[in-house]
């Protein structure tokens, strides 16, 4: 069902030395070598993965088969791959790790036993293919680094435009829906693998919602006047003194013509597919942001869509390359920062 485009490979290669040479103007800046995406973290979690019970067949597949408890943990950062004020609205990240599951590894060179998520706020991105991301790489890559004053700009006058637009009927594009991001509590907001995923003998896209009712009061709330960290704040307030519920959910593609794995930027109709729970990821009261579980959230823990087992392998271009540049990433920020690149085999692996 994968189609390998002609010039794939050269665009991959091009695309990845371009993120490295991004990735090392950062490292210069910092002194420290960040992610060369989803660079700022905001909150590091430990919790559980519940898989429900009463699955219907289609949906008990990979490491959904059967009722389980997973030990899971997660990072919630910002999408550019520099560190900025959170006073700049830009798309936000849920990423997860599954500890030990079982299965065919996709990378068994990583190591461990566990099964990466990696999801945005937004549905689908804005370049869908190879070829259209590396139209826009330079865009996103200079707009990553410049002042703070400038992004702020940038991010008033795409909601303008995107008001504009909704007030005229049309649907705005992912381009403008990215750009015109608002600083809404990310502990209420959904979250999705917008790429396609192998689902076992099917084809899926993965999504997180708020479940209990303290997270789903937050969906759509600002956090009011944002300085340089408030998102890890008020995550660490939140977390601090109650815990929050997630309902993970797949949707199964059910017509490759309308619903594509290779274009990205393609949304499946929730009314042909909708998504169906498969399970529930809790997290108790904690300190989310200790000093040395940032350490180890920021410099030790890698995220990869590719760490997993072959019953969800990533599918689709974006997902291919996505494949080299996470490596790419991983291997540099580990050398320069002269820290081991460890998978964790169990919860108590994560510090507090």
């Amino acid at each position: 069902m994968e189609t390998i485009a002609e010039d794939e490979d050269r665009l991959t290669a091009e695309i990845v030395e371009q993120m490295a040479a991004g990735n090392r103007c950062a490292f210069e800046h910092h002194r420290h070598a960040i992610r060369d995406a989803h660079a700022k973290s905001h909150a590091v979690l430990r919790g559980t993965l519940t898989v429900h019970d009463d699955l219907a067949p289609e949906l008990r597949q990979g490491i959904f088969g059967h009722p389980c408890t997973y030990g899971v943990v997660a990072r919630l950062s910002s999408a550019p791959s520099d560190i900025h004020s959170d006073a700049i609205p830009a798309p936000r990240g849920f990423a997860i790790k599954v500890i030990g599951v079982e299965g065919e590894r996709l990378s068994p060179d990583i190591g461990g036993a566990n099964q990466d998520f990696l999801m945005v706020n937004f549905p689908v991105l804005a370049f869908g293919t190879i070829a259209k991301y590396k139209l826009m790489l330079s865009l996103l890559e200079a707009n990553a680094h410049a002042p703070d004053t400038f992004q702020r700009l940038i991010a008033g006058t795409a909601r303008g435009a995107k008001k504009t637009v909704e007030a005229l009927g049309m649907t705005p594009g992912a381009t403008l829906e990215g750009l015109a991001r608002d600083n809404h509590h990310p502990l209420g907001e959904s979250y999705h693998t917008q790429g396609a995923i192998r689902f076992g003998d099917h084809v899926a896209k993965l999504a997180l919602s708020p479940a209990s009712d303290n997270v789903r009061a937050l969906t759509g709330q600002p956090v009011g006047k944002a300085d340089f960290s408030t998102m890890r704040d008020v995550m660490v307030e939140h977390f601090a003194g109650q815990g929050a519920e997630y309902a993970l959910s797949a949707q199964l593609c059910t017509d490759l013509a309308e619903m594509p794995v290779e274009d990205a930027a393609v949304r499946w109709d929730e009314k042909v597919s909708p998504h169906r729970p498969i399970a529930t990821l809790r997290f108790a009261a904690q300190d989310a942001y200790a000093p040395a579980r940032q350490v180890y959230g920021d410099d030790v823990l890698s995220f990869n869509p590719w760490n997993g087992v072959e019953a969800h392998r990533p599918l689709g271009q974006i997902m291919r390359i996505r494949r080299a540049a996470y490596e790419r990433s991983t291997s540099y920020r580990h050398r320069m920062n002269a820290r081991p690149r460890i998978e964790p085999d169990r919860l108590d692996d994560i510090p507090d």
